[in-house]
């Protein structure tokens, strides 16, 4: 058996570095805006069972770990940015509030599968036009669900307090995942 990490990102093969050094990645695309009209938690839960299952028949016998992470502010999904334009119009959207991340995962061993979620809550700073350019300038935040990582909060101060697992922001909660592993190899 083997550990198969259906995910293409570079953040979240990062963090299963932290639960296994050995693992393959796979990752297939799939359709993720048809799940967007369900709640945040289920749409979350749906394209993580999704992007596993679409590995799966290529690792039989192996064990599947994939997620999905959105950003939900005022209960309206706010998925990654399509420009620069609108990662500059989603921080300001975001800037002083407080909003929800939410990542599903799913862990799937021959006929074994678990499905979960972990919430975490992310209080942002007031951001100013200056800030936001700046960081919007540095690329980083087009490739992230809410336009922003908190791995980056340090050079680009954005995030005031993440109440909950900060690896969750990332879109990878390490423990939460870690123990369904366990759970799961029992």
């Amino acid at each position: 058996m083997k550990y198969v990490l259906a995910s293409k990102s570079p953040r979240r093969q990062e963090l299963m570095k932290l639960i296994s050094s050995d693992f393959v990645v796979a990752s297939e695309d799939i359709n993720e805006e048809s799940s967007y009209s369900l709640s945040p938690i289920n749409a979350v839960k749906d394209i993580a069972k999704r992007k596993g299952e679409a590995v799966e028949k290529l690792y039989p016998n192996d064990l599947i770990i994939s997620a999905d992470t959105i950003v939900v502010l005022d209960d309206k999904i706010i998925g990654k940015p399509v420009d620069k334009a609108d990662a500059k119009r989603i921080l300001k959207e975001l800037s002083g509030k407080t909003h929800y991340v939410h990542t599903g995962f799913r862990i799937k061993y021959l006929s074994k599968e678990i499905i979960s979620h972990v919430t975490s809550e992310v209080i942002f700073n007031e951001l100013s036009d200056e800030l936001i350019d700046k960081y919007v300038a540095s690329g980083s935040p087009l490739d992230k669900a809410g336009a922003y990582g908190v791995q980056d909060n340090d050079k680009y101060p954005i995030i005031k307090k993440v109440i909950g697992s900060i690896d969750n922001v990332i879109g990878f909660p390490v423990k939460e995942i870690k123990e369904a592993i366990e759970q799961i190899k029992k």
